[in-house]
């Protein structure tokens, strides 16, 4: 029996929710960690600038991951 294949919509809606969450966190920790250590917008920039980068590494990897495993197909 083979596994179920994952539509790639429904692949691209989990990232896009996870990248919402994170954004949402990272601002919030950002803005608490800002407050504690008294240097305004510096972790309110870094932290969600970070997650955008890391997110759109994994998207890139993702989507040439499956480019290639489509061509030798």
């Amino acid at each position: 029996m083979e596994p179920k294949k994952v539509s790639p919509w429904l692949r691209y809606l989990g990232l896009t929710a996870q990248l919402l969450v994170l954004i949402g966190l990272s601002l919030y920790a950002g803005i608490k960690l800002d407050e504690k250590l008294s240097v305004s917008p510096l972790f309110t920039l870094i932290l969600p600038l970070l997650i955008l980068a890391s997110t759109f590494y994994k998207l890139i990897k993702e989507t040439s991951k499956k480019n290639k495993d489509g061509a030798n197909k």
